[in-house]
């Protein structure tokens, strides 16, 4: 039987050796590939989207590279697929960042910043960007959840957050001074904010359930 693949898309935004060497800790059975490759993507069993920086960086470059199309036609063929920080802000319709910039709008919603003077519910202020541990509150069941308990702490470095139009997508939520979709899932296609290669053992879990995961 051949080795399943999972392809880390690389279209040069993001720390994706950290990704990679997460799956590989949690899938050895499988080959864990860092590619721009359509080919090689095209040919994995699991596709991983990811992202950091600026919305309007990633998106030129996933369109420059064709990546918007790639990611499309994997969505498409039902293969298992999920996005990680702007990976998942990128799938949403619109963002806020850099004056506003289209993004896939393959799940309806809004990226907003945080705001300049946001503040608990205490009124003391709050640090923009968000960066650390937070709590995921799970309002919706799904295999990613598999041996997670709900409200467990996931780590996350953002200064714009998912708002969605559909509440339906919405799989996990948090808050940080407003609340903010966390985990969207849309059929074959998953999507988080936060960091599960940074996130110890409750990040590991799901990468893990994503390996294991048919979609």
């Amino acid at each position: 039987m051949a080795t399943a693949t999972v392809a880390i898309c690389d279209y040069g935004m993001g720390n994706l050796h950290s990704v990679a060497s997460a799956l590989q800790h949690v899938a050895p059975d499988q080959k864990v590939l860092i590619t721009a490759d359509a080919e090689q993507i095209s040919a994995a069993e699991r596709v991983i989207f990811p992202g950091v920086g600026a919305i309007r960086d990633c998106m030129a470059e996933i369109r420059r590279l064709g990546f918007d199309q790639l990611v499309r036609s994997q969505i498409a063929t039902g293969k298992p697929v999920l996005g990680i920080c702007v990976g998942l802000q990128a799938l949403l319709t619109h963002s806020e960042e850099n004056g506003g910039v289209d993004c896939l709008d393959m799940i309806p919603g809004e990226v907003r910043f945080f705001g300049e003077d946001l503040r608990d519910a205490m009124g003391q202020p709050m640090k923009v960007p968000h960066m650390g541990w937070n709590n995921v509150y799970q309002t919706r069941p799904h295999a990613l959840w598999d041996g997670i308990e709900d409200g467990e702490r996931f780590y996350f470095v953002h200064s714009y957050c998912a708002q969605l139009s559909d509440s339906h997508y919405e799989i996990g939520r948090s808050n940080y001074g407003v609340d903010f979709s966390a985990a969207v899932a849309k059929d074959n296609l998953v999507a988080v904010q936060f960091h599960p290669e940074k996130s110890h053992r409750a990040g590991l879990q799901l990468l893990r359930n994503f390996c294991h995961w048919s979609g």
